[in-house]
């Protein structure tokens, strides 16, 4: 094989993975599989796809190893290939953000307050966390976060907060993170805290975010 049909190969390979993302569905199926296993049916309630199109796109991710999947009794369950891949979604995101003003003012639009996003360091943050300042809670459902969540949060998912609202002590800020900068329950969150009188805010991040700037997250330890 000469050089040119060599480098050619090179990226043909790396063009692979380009085209298994090329899609804005299989983009939210990466970030979906972030946050942990889920099946095709899961998925594709996520997606508000049906189960078909939703594998089409699974079998597209499984060809370029982006994901794997196994069989759960009747159902076939997909998880991410490694960590790497969902840093992959949030550089890709990142650039997209840098570069496309579309994006930045679609993020603008969807924040229900601006005002209420938090403007510390993440490094901040978790001292305060750390030291009982705020309290952090993470409103994605339970399994996500006990696959992995930030320090120091609480799970506190959005399908049972306003049960759980005497959980949350009145006298500190109470900062909400749910599965990063597109997602909206964390928003959903705010609103339904701010309307029964608590300090609120959001972070942006999620889990990958956290990861992909090199800090660590916490399992929830199995009983």
């Amino acid at each position: 094989m000469n050089n040119r049909s060599l480098k050619d190969l090179l990226y043909e390979q790396v063009a692979r993975v380009g085209k298994a993302v090329s899609s804005p569905k299989r983009l939210e199926l990466l970030e979906l599989l972030a946050q942990g296993e889920k099946t095709v049916e899961v998925l594709a309630g996520e997606l508000s796809s049906d189960i078909k199109l939703t594998s089409a796109h699974l079998k597209a991710l499984k060809e370029a190893r982006l994901v794997t999947s196994r069989r759960d009794g009747k159902y076939m369950a997909y998880r991410l290939t490694g960590n790497d891949v969902a840093t992959l979604w949030v550089v890709l995101r990142q650039v997209a953000e840098e570069h496309l003003l579309e994006l930045r003012m679609a993020l603008e639009q969807m924040v229900a307050d601006p005002t209420k996003l938090s403007s510390v360091s993440r490094e901040t943050l978790l001292a305060q966390a750390r030291n009982g300042e705020v309290i952090v809670i993470d409103v994605r459902p339970a399994d996500e976060f006990a696959v992995a969540h930030l320090p120091f949060a609480r799970s506190m998912p959005m399908a049972e907060l306003e049960k759980r609202l005497a959980e949350l002590p009145r006298d500190k800020e109470i900062v909400a993170y749910c599965r990063g900068p597109f997602c909206l329950m964390s928003d959903e969150a705010l609103t339904l805290l701010a309307s029964h009188g608590y300090r609120v805010r959001k972070i942006r991040d999620g889990v990958s975010e956290w990861q992909a700037a090199g800090l660590a997250v916490e399992i929830e330890e199995k009983r």
